[in-house]
């Protein structure tokens, strides 16, 4: 009998989320689950972060963290058995991203900006924020 040694950090994550949905050997109801059907669980998952934070209770946020984390792996492990992107996309997504919308901060290539260029005034930032959102949406 083989046993499951994935390796640490995010990968341990995804090579265990990979191992459950396995057809052959993994767990029949995570198998089973589908983009749609895991809905109601990310959902519920955001709220109790939300619940956490609100009651200061970093031990239960952490966990509750892990468990919203999982629901963003099993998605991303279900739309990779689809062929249509996996979680480093994922990752590489939301960092092109949060680079273009804080341009206060880095600039194009995603290096950080000399202090003395950066804008400080958070109205400042809001507002540059939503017109970056705007047009991202228009395109």
């Amino acid at each position: 009998m083989d046993r499951f040694t994935p390796p640490g950090g995010i990968d341990k994550l995804l090579a265990l989320m990979a191992a459950l949905r396995d057809p052959a050997r993994g767990c029949a109801w995570d198998i089973a689950q589908t983009a749609t059907s895991i809905i109601p669980y990310t959902i519920e998952e955001a709220y109790e972060v939300a619940d956490a934070v609100t009651s200061g209770n970093t031990d239960e946020l952490r966990d509750e963290l892990g468990d919203l984390l999982l629901q963003v792996v099993f998605q991303a492990q279900i739309a990779k058995e689809f062929g249509q992107f996996e979680f480093a996309d994922v990752v590489e997504a939301i960092t092109a991203k949060l680079v273009r919308r804080h341009p206060h901060v880095f600039d194009a290539q995603g290096s950080l900006l000399d202090p003395s260029d950066r804008i400080v005034d958070p109205e400042i930032i809001a507002a540059a924020w939503q017109r970056i959102k705007a047009e991202e949406r228009a395109e």
